[in-house]
């Protein structure tokens, strides 16, 4: 891995990358009676303690705070993702970690910007294949343009930005049929309502004129108080090339020997356009970053890892870039794992810790999992279940044991709702649940690599 410190500094996408809600299995019985039967060493319990004892609630919640309120939206490769990855340098090093920063290259990206001419600003996603706009923008009226069928289309259109629905037709369709039309950009707007920007896919074409995808609010509001009323709207779009992200990575090893085992404690610290990303996933970030403090010094005979990466939300960029460049030697002295997402929702309903495992089996951070919960009294349940779509994906994929702890809705599996909207604030962060999060995580963690 080289290290690198190179600072990117770009404007806040307005991106907005989907995840799915959608249920792989169904969730499997939670194993606790294997747990129970093993024999349990009298000084475990005393070894918990030295974990539990120091992490710290309130260093956690600050920690949280100050990625999702301090540093805001940390959509990849913007200013807000840098400045993350930079906040989590400085705490690792002066925790006396050998700290390293991964860069890695991600997609070509636009970011955009859409304001009335009454000065109000509307949220806007830019799709791939959206084409660009001048530094200014353009500044044009709004066409009418329905599901933008060909048929909608009339010569009022030329030189104005259409103003379409979802529905009917694709998206590139759309698209088409308004640069045929002679329009100068194209807003399609939702046909649900949604908290966030729809995030139209062009199916990998790729225009000349700017298109955004905006809520079906937003695309009512535009219709009734600019294109009816003959005003303009300023579409903003701005394509970034070469752009690039990163992962912090610290390590620790034992004070003695070679070639030890080593153990992996990840979580990303990106987030989606418009969302703060208090659980998703300074949450995480928070508890991974206050397990590196508690176990700094502690005697170990394994090593170690804290890799906090970037990019997840487009499809696990850092992540799988991190896996893939451990070379043969590291991957057989690869022992397990633990990846913390969305681990402190005050969602009611998330009752229920889900260990998520790529094939939905037990490993060794499951079973060290609930032997920690048995021996420390976890209050909430923790479920085995089978699901991807975090980073656990890319340690998997290279062979290593992983698990993602992560809060959800007993039976139905759900995720808060405020999932990858602009409603994911400290407002809906638990600072209990956190600390469930750390103790669990931490004395497992800890009874694994201590000596």
């Amino acid at each position: 891995m080289k290290k690198a410190k190179k600072k990117t500094a770009v404007l806040l996408s307005t991106i907005l990358l989907a995840s799915s809600f959608s249920v792989v299995a169904a969730p499997l019985a939670q194993p606790v009676e294997a747990a129970e039967t093993k024999a349990v060493n009298p000084s475990a319990k005393a070894h918990d303690q030295k974990v539990i004892a120091r992490v710290s609630t309130e260093r956690m919640f600050e920690d949280a705070r100050y990625l999702a309120e301090t540093i805001g939206p940390r959509v990849t490769g913007t200013e807000g993702e840098q400045k993350a990855a930079e906040f989590i340098l400085e705490r690792l090093a002066s925790y006396g970690y050998e700290v390293e920063t991964q860069e890695f290259g991600i997609p070509d990206k636009g970011v955009g910007h859409l304001q009335t001419s009454d000065n109000k600003e509307v949220l806007v996603t830019i799709p791939a294949g959206s084409g660009g706009t001048p530094n200014d923008g353009i500044t044009a009226g709004l066409f009418d343009a329905g599901l933008g069928k060909a048929g909608d289309f009339t010569p009022e259109a030329k030189g104005k930005i259409a103003l379409i629905a979802r529905g009917g037709i694709t998206f590139a369709e759309k698209v088409n049929n308004a640069i045929q039309a002679g329009a100068a950009g194209v807003l399609i707007y939702n046909n649900v309502d949604a908290l966030a920007p729809l995030n139209p896919s062009l199916g990998g074409t790729s225009f000349d004129i700017p298109v955004g995808g905006i809520t079906k609010e937003s695309g009512e509001a535009l219709l009734k108080d600019v294109a009816a009323a003959n005003k303009t709207v300023n579409f903003n779009v701005q394509l970034l090339k070469n752009v690039k992200s990163q992962n912090i990575i610290a390590s620790r090893t034992p004070e003695k020997g070679s070639n030890h085992e080593i153990i992996y404690v990840s979580a990303h610290f990106d987030s989606v356009p418009f969302a703060p990303g208090a659980s998703d996933n300074a949450s995480g970030t928070a508890v991974a970053l206050e397990l590196a403090r508690v176990l700094k010094s502690y005697p170990i005979d394994k090593e170690i890892r804290f890799v906090f990466v970037g990019a997840e939300e487009i499809g696990l960029v850092g992540s799988k870039y991190y896996a893939n460049q451990l070379n043969e030697e590291e991957l057989k002295r690869s022992l397990v794992n633990f990846n913390m997402d969305m681990v402190g929702t005050a969602w009611e309903n998330a009752t229920a810790i889900y260990m998520n495992t790529i094939d939905g089996k037990a490993n060794i951070a499951t079973d060290t999992a609930l032997a920690t919960a048995e021996r420390i009294g976890t209050p909430s349940e923790l479920i085995l279940y089978q699901r991807g779509a975090s980073d656990h994906q890319s340690f998997y994929d290279v062979g290593i044991p992983a698990v993602n702890f992560i809060r959800r809705e007993p039976g139905t599996a759900a995720l808060e709702p405020y999932y990858h909207t602009p409603l994911d604030t400290m407002k809906y962060l638990s600072a209990e649940r956190l600390k469930e999060a750390g103790d669990l995580v931490g004395a497992s963690i800890y009874s694994l690599i201590r000596n």
